[in-house]
């Protein structure tokens, strides 16, 4: 099904993000951002990557899931939350002029990614109707 693919494709992306940013955050920043970041900031990105690698577990459990209900609501999470990042980076890029090698990779990943979870949706809905 489309939506264990997500899934496992967002458990997969999230968990290996976070585990970067847990034990390199001043390397990620830099790909990503194109910058360094303080002290502080690097305390920012360890929990920022903590709470990633907690999110490809949670993606990694919901692929089990069968029930719709969980289902819908896990994919409504996953939308906000690839639209929230696509908008800070986008925000990062062009307001703030931050740019690092890996910033355009990242936009068009949550984008497409929220793209996915919108398909998911629809088939999750189109499903339910056809019950």
């Amino acid at each position: 099904m489309q939506l264990n693919r997500l899934l496992t494709v967002t458990a997969a992306l999230e968990a290996s993000t976070g585990a970067a940013l847990m034990s390199a955050p001043a390397t990620v920043a830099r790909l990503l951002l194109g910058a360094a970041i303080d002290a502080p900031g690097l305390v920012v990105a360890r929990v920022a990557g903590a709470a990633l690698f907690t999110i490809g577990i949670l993606c990694r459990v919901a692929s089990n899931e069968r029930s719709g209900l969980a289902a819908r609501g896990f994919v409504r999470t996953l939308l906000f939350y690839n639209v929230a990042v696509f908008v800070a980076l986008a925000h990062a890029n062009v307001a703030l002029q931050l740019t690092g090698i890996g910033m355009l990779p990242v936009v068009t990943l949550h984008a497409a990614l929220a793209a996915w979870c919108i398909a998911c949706l629809y088939q999750l809905h189109r499903n339910r109707a056809l019950q």
